[in-house]
């Protein structure tokens, strides 16, 4: 443009001096530039398809290097920036490995300046800035360096990871000190930033730690199952970084720098005895923080929240998401499974089958296929169990739900010879499980014989004081009354001779008197 003011001026016969003052230059670059126009052949106006690089390159063509430089090999830039990408790899090393192979070439700073050269010609990346919504993202991450406190007790300084979230939209940020980056710690951080903003985001802009990323991938990462259930309680989606590309959470990012500027730099000399004391000051700064006016803009973090960011936001579900731990368990042939150190019943159907176990500090959630198959409260001492009794088979829960009383019912319905055996037998019992079995074998031997069999020998067991089950079979057997059904166990009877033909009465003994 210079040129062709020159050139203008020149052609309307101010001198080189005015020229000189009108373009801002010394007249001998003036009078430097005319004398390259008269030797090109040019004069104003000039060719309307001489464009300003055609003119740079008529009046100041490019310099030929001498002889000796033009023939030096020049490196292959593009080999050069692959090896760059590489660990451990310098410019330096590069340069070493380029003249073993040409003595002759650049030199290291000639070699780093065309390096530099070459890249420019490549063009520049372009950035794309993205029009964020309000309500719709909330970047979260730790922060590289750590906050501290000291354990009063042995005077350790613990390290501290300060976790950082910010809304793409208003900036408001929320910063927290963790025990550790560990998943518990990572998700409960997540639910402490929601209830202090009283609301959740559209998406979640992670990086892609192990804590919230188990596979990363562009287009379908694939996320901690722990980390999908915290999106699911809140209704949120995750949406990790791309890998090594911190402008897609360049929100969360300058949240991150600015609670390294001002928190951990406000707090260094400062000694807390406990993370809830290292927190509570945290959280006065960052209330300070969101609460300065914007440099550049009217208002502040709190104000453009408040007025776009909430309204847009999705409400706080009614309960608070607590971390549950994952594993898959084998249910046991006792239709339990192991979760930590307690034992939790499952429906017997499933006995051999393997169920996911969600344990949470309160509860114990069972899952199959997705589905929630059980859920129970933890137990209270290691190695406890926990049963509903819908899980167990029907023969099980007749067999636990069979008492004393229901027994005696059973017996008086038969009859009540039938009653009063069980209760005599019942006193000559020690233990509850004594009387039960035996109370039980008795009732069914209705069921082997008949009730009104077993009516009629327990009548015959009150007359004989004898009321054990074995001596109530043996009369029934004895009897002849009914044979016993097939597969019946019959023993040997032990009070059968009571009633054969040889049986010595009391006409026996009165006529031995008489003799």
């Amino acid at each position: 443009m210079k040129i062709r003011e020159v050139l203008r001026l020149q052609s309307e016969g101010r001198t080189q001096r005015e020229i000189a003052a009108s373009v801002g230059s010394a007249r001998s670059t003036v009078q430097e530039c005319l004398k390259r126009v008269r030797a090109a052949g040019l004069a104003w106006p000039l060719p309307e398809e001489l464009d300003e690089a055609a003119l740079q390159a008529r009046l100041y063509p490019a310099r030929t290097p001498p002889p000796e430089k033009a023939e030096r090999a020049k490196p292959d830039f593009e080999a050069v920036m692959r090896e760059l990408a590489r660990k451990h790899v310098t410019r330096r090393q590069l340069w070493r490995e380029y003249r073993t192979h040409h003595p002759e070439g650049l030199k290291y700073t000639a070699f780093c300046v065309q390096l530099r050269t070459w890249r420019k010609t490549l063009g520049a990346q372009a950035t794309l800035t993205l029009e964020h919504r309000p309500g719709d993202k909330l970047g979260v991450d730790f922060s590289g360096d750590p906050a501290y406190y000291v354990d009063r007790a042995t005077g350790e300084r613990i390290a501290a990871p300060l976790f950082v979230a910010a809304w793409n939209f208003s900036h408001k940020i929320f910063a927290c000190a963790t025990a550790s980056q560990s998943a518990p710690d990572w998700l409960t951080a997540h639910a402490d930033a929601f209830e202090f903003y009283g609301c959740c985001p559209a998406a979640v802009v992670p990086d892609n730690t192990k804590t919230a990323v188990i596979r990363a991938c562009r287009y379908d990462p694939d996320l901690n199952r722990a980390y999908t259930d915290l999106a699911e309680h809140y209704s949120v989606a995750v949406l990790p970084a791309r890998v090594r590309r911190p402008r897609d959470k360049g929100g969360v990012e300058t949240g991150v720098l600015m609670a390294q500027r001002r928190v951990l730099a406000a707090l260094r000399d400062q000694v807390f005895f406990s993370l809830a004391e290292l927190n509570a000051a945290i959280r006065t700064i960052v209330e300070e923080i969101n609460a300065e006016p914007f440099q550049k803009r009217e208002g502040n973090r709190n104000e453009l929240f408040e007025t776009l960011e909430r309204p847009a936001a999705q409400a706080l579900p009614p309960r608070r998401y607590e971390y549950g731990k994952w594993s898959a368990v084998l249910v046991h042939p006792d239709y339990h499974v192991q979760v930590d150190k307690g034992f939790y019943s499952v429906p017997y159907r499933l006995i051999g089958q393997q169920v996911q176990a969600r344990a949470q500090a309160r509860i114990v959630e069972l899952f199959q296929h997705g589905k929630l198959i059980a859920a129970h409260p933890r137990v209270e001492r290691p190695w406890q169990r926990r049963t509903i009794e819908a899980h167990r088979p029907p023969e099980h829960q007749a067999y636990l739900t069979l008492g004393f009383d229901q027994l005696m019912e059973r017996a008086q319905r038969i009859g009540i010879h039938t009653a009063a055996v069980l209760a005599k037998q019942a006193l000559s019992k020690k233990h509850l499980d004594e009387v039960l079995r035996g109370a039980l074998g008795i009732v069914r031997l209705a069921e082997d014989f008949s009730p009104r069999a077993l009516e009629q020998a327990c009548g015959a067991a009150l007359q004989l004081g004898t009321f054990s089950y074995r001596a109530v079979r043996d009369l029934l057997v004895a009897q002849g009354r009914k044979s016993p059904r097939r597969g019946a166990r019959v023993n040997t009877p032990a009070t059968a001779d009571l009633f054969h033909e040889n049986l010595r009465g009391a006409e026996y003994f009165a006529n031995k008197t008489k003799h």
